[in-house]
Formats: C-alpha cells, structure tokens, sequence
C-alpha cells in the first residue's frame, strides 16, 4: 500500500476518510478561542470552509446520504439553522436525488422575517413532513433545540438530529429526553486523535 506522509492516497480512502482529512485540512483550527456558547477551547472548527467547497459537498452528499439510509429514521426533508445547515442539507438532498431517493431541503431561520410571508421555517414542510435538523458543528445543542421547537411550532415531525462534528459533552442525553437520536459524521476526538498523527 503506497503512503504519503504516513496517509493513504486519496483512491485508497473512503470517502468518509477523505472528508475526515478536508476537514482538518480545511477547518481546524488551533489555538485559544471563545466559542459561540461563551466557552472557550483550545480548537475551533469552521466547518463551512469544508461545507461550502465543491469537494466537501460531493462527499458531504456521499457519507451523508449514506448515515441517513441506514439510519432507520425515514425522513422526508432534512435542514436545520440557516446557514451552517444549509449546505450540508443541500448537499445530502442533492445525493439522494441522484440515488432515485429523493430528500427535499428546509432551512430555519434564526428570527421569523418581517416582510413577505413572515416564515422562519422556508421549504414546502407539511404535517406529513418527517425532518432531519442538520447541524454543521454541535456543541451544546441549544440552537438545535431552537430549530427542533420552530419546526415542531411549524407543525411538521422532527424525526432526529444530525451533526457533521459532534464536540458535545452531552448533547446526545438532550436531546434523547426529548425523543430524537443524535447522529453524526465524526466525534470531535475522531478528528483530534487524527490530527494528531
């Protein structure tokens, strides 16, 4: 097997392996940082400089699509906050359309807008509607939760939640009280044990 640098060449990795190194590569960060929540860390993830490159959304559509058919949760449209949401939701839908399994998107907005319908929640949803919330980086979860209750206010069924990197202590237990699994790409620790080989 032909290495470089201690990795394997791109047509040797899967593509959940290449997305893991896209994602180090692209959007780890080291150092001190506050995060959005008021912590702080010594890493810090901009996942969309990963999610909005062409080569993350092809194997962003790839393994997510893949994480959702075998998930058992059957939904019909996936999205989540705009925008770390977006891209991942659009990439995974895009997938499942060429994989003759069609998911729609949706996307949530932080604040119900002022003009024109006045929706927070944009993307044909229906009560049949069974939605996955996509999430770019979960770390306690409270703006998941936010998305969750605008999209069962909105009347449609939330049927769980996934994250493309879970850095969560125990956001799988909160959400777990309120009935839905957690899913997600990649642990944190995947990414930082990987980094550091």
């Amino acid at each position: 097997m032909h290495q470089s640098e201690g990795r394997d060449t791109v047509a040797e990795m899967t593509y959940r392996d290449q997305l893991k190194h896209l994602l180090l590569e692209r959007s780890m960060r080291f150092g001190n940082f506050t995060l959005s929540s008021g912590g702080s860390s010594t890493y810090y993830i901009d996942a969309r400089r990963t999610t909005m490159s062409a080569e993350g959304q092809v194997l962003i559509g790839r393994v997510g699509y893949e994480i959702v058919s075998q998930s058992g949760l059957e939904p019909t449209h996936l999205g989540g906050l705009t925008m770390g949401a977006d891209p991942i939701s659009y990439a995974i839908a895009h997938r499942s359309h060429l994989e003759g399994h069609p998911l729609d998107g949706f996307s949530v907005r932080k604040k119900a807008k002022h003009h024109g319908t006045g929706n927070r929640v944009e993307g044909g949803l229906d009560p049949s509607s069974r939605c996955l919330v996509i999430e770019d980086t979960l770390t306690t979860g409270k703006s998941t939760l936010s998305a969750v209750e605008a999209l069962r206010e909105h009347g449609v069924i939330v049927v769980g939640v996934l994250t493309l990197v879970d850095r969560s202590d125990n956001a799988e237990e909160l959400f777990r009280e309120i009935g839905l699994p957690l899913l997600s790409f990649f642990p944190v620790k995947e990414l930082l044990d990987q980094n550091q080989r």
